[in-house]
């Protein structure tokens, strides 16, 4: 795995620990001045830091096309390769691109400030502890296993809104209903790319499609965390989530005009229905999560995909919970209490550093590494940041440097991530079963080798109080390590096979 985005974050961390490390008084050279009033306060600080990391970025992408541009003979022919990519191509990826990140900015509009916008509620008298927050996380993780892409629109829109009440039973019902919604953002847009590759031929272009998503979504990220930002400041914490909603409802209007109904499934049922009848078909169809389940347990590489993704996001589910809590505790602890939390500007650090993953992906993806072989890296590196994480919220005081260090570089890993699992995904998951298949994974206690993987997460958020802040990241940690053995064995089976 290319260690250049992860550099940069490093890179960037170092410089903020500079930063805290520095008096705040006396005489000193204009860089330590510099550097002085960008750590003056928590806004100016992580400012600062998100400036470093988007130039950072910029860096990375204009280094690697000077360098291709460089390269002679070879550049050449990649750009006379790049002119010859058939115009389906840029249609297919223009039709989905467009209303994924719409989608998606919805999605990240809330993302900073759920876990403050619930903290925040008073019930009896008394706010809401992160135990309770935890509860009514784990009802929305439990509602993934329930549940397109208008429906998660219309679904995560409802969920979003209810976080303005403050009855309860209402915030529950919320935040299953955001559940069901995730359930259909993680397998609906992959589904319809997936088989309209199927359906035109285009299958090879999917890590590229992926890789340019996943990159933009970075993007889209680091803006919606600003606009979040922006909005809590302006109307309260609750505010981003009226604004997500605009979003959603644009990203579900283009995905009605632009994503048609794939036709590989339907096809092939009714090929079924000519040969065998009615009954027949629509026993097939009630058989397909029982066929879709048997096809994962009957081969290998499917079960091991499975267990990568259950478990590395097992541990994001965590790491959500957990990260406003470590970053608050530890800005609090360095600048004094009071000290004001920028959510959403530190949310858009995190996207930062998301996108130098993408920019990684995209790297390997030209150099034809095996997207086995860097997966295994990434899952090596976010095991150990988040073992880090746990280290530094272990202590009686955080250690803001640390712990932002530790949390950067896992959100370059998670970048790395997404691409790099649905190119997988669509390597080994069969069409005709993909939405079943991507669905099953998600569910909360599906069972792998009679492992119920996520149960992790569930425990977790059961006994947040008992494991305190560390131990909960700690889980996360050893998740990750288990996911990184599973992806070591699919990468030596992969080559095998080849």
């Amino acid at each position: 795995m290319s260690l250049t985005g992860g550099s940069v974050a490093a890179a960037a961390a170092a410089a903020t620990a500079a930063a805290l490390s520095l008096p705040r008084a006396g005489a000193q050279p204009p860089l330590a001045t510099a550097l002085s009033a960008a750590a003056a306060d928590p806004i100016s600080l992580f400012d600062s830091l998100l400036v470093v990391l988007a130039t950072g970025a910029v860096g990375l992408k204009a280094v690697d096309r000077f360098a291709g541009d460089g390269r002679g003979g070879a550049s050449a022919k990649a750009v006379e390769e790049k002119d010859e990519k058939p115009a389906a191509v840029t249609s297919m990826q223009r039709k989905f691109l467009a209303a994924f990140w719409l989608l998606r900015c919805g999605y990240w509009m809330s993302g900073p400030y759920v876990v403050p916008a619930y903290r925040s509620k008073v019930f009896n008298g008394v706010e809401a502890s992160l135990g309770l927050v935890s509860k009514i996380f784990l009802t929305g993780f439990a509602a993934t296993a329930i549940a397109g892409t208008v429906a998660f629109a219309l679904l995560y829109s409802i969920g979003v809104a209810t976080i303005k009440s403050n009855e309860l039973w209402v915030l529950f019902a919320g935040r299953a209903v955001v559940g069901c919604a995730l359930s259909l953002l993680s397998s609906a847009p992959e589904a319809w790319v997936s088989g309209e590759a199927g359906r035109l031929n285009l299958r090879k272009y999917l890590g590229e499609t992926f890789g340019l998503a996943y990159t933009g979504d970075a993007l889209v990220a680091i803006i919606a965390g600003k606009l979040a930002s922006w909005a809590a400041s302006a109307q309260g914490v609750t505010a981003p989530f009226d604004l997500s909603i605009v979003f959603l409802a644009a990203g579900a209007a283009v995905s009605s005009l632009f994503w048609k109904e794939n036709k590989a499934v339907v096809a092939k049922a009714a090929a079924a229905a000519s040969t065998k009848g009615d009954d027949a078909t629509q026993k097939a169809t009630k058989g397909s999560i029982k066929e879709a389940f048997e096809i994962v347990r009957g081969d290998q590489r499917l079960m091991l995909v499975g267990a990568v993704q259950s478990l590395f996001e097992a541990a994001m589910y965590v790491f959500i919970l957990q990260w406003p809590s470590a970053i608050a505790g530890a800005v609090s602890s360095y600048f004094g209490e009071g000290s004001v939390t920028p959510f959403g500007t530190i949310f858009s650090c995190f996207m930062a550093c998301s996108l130098l993953g993408s920019l990684c992906f995209g790297k390997l993806i030209k150099r034809n590494t095996m997207t086995e072989s860097s997966a295994t890296g990434m899952l090596t590196l976010s095991a150990l940041s988040m073992g880090l994480g746990a280290y530094f919220t272990a202590g009686a005081t955080t250690n803001l440097p640390g712990i932002t260090a530790a949390f950067l570089l896992y959100e370059a890993c998670v970048g790395l991530y997404f691409p790099a699992i649905g190119t997988l995904r669509s390597k080994y998951v069969p069409d005709e079963h993909k939405s079943v298949i991507l669905s099953m994974f998600g569910i909360p206690l599906i069972e792998v080798r009679k492992l119920p993987l996520n149960t992790l997460v569930v425990l977790a958020y059961m006994f947040t109080k008992e494991l305190g802040m560390s131990g909960a990241l700690g889980v996360s940690s050893a998740a990750l390590a288990i996911a990184t053995g599973c992806m070591a064995k699919l990468r030596s089976i992969a080559k095998k096979d080849s």
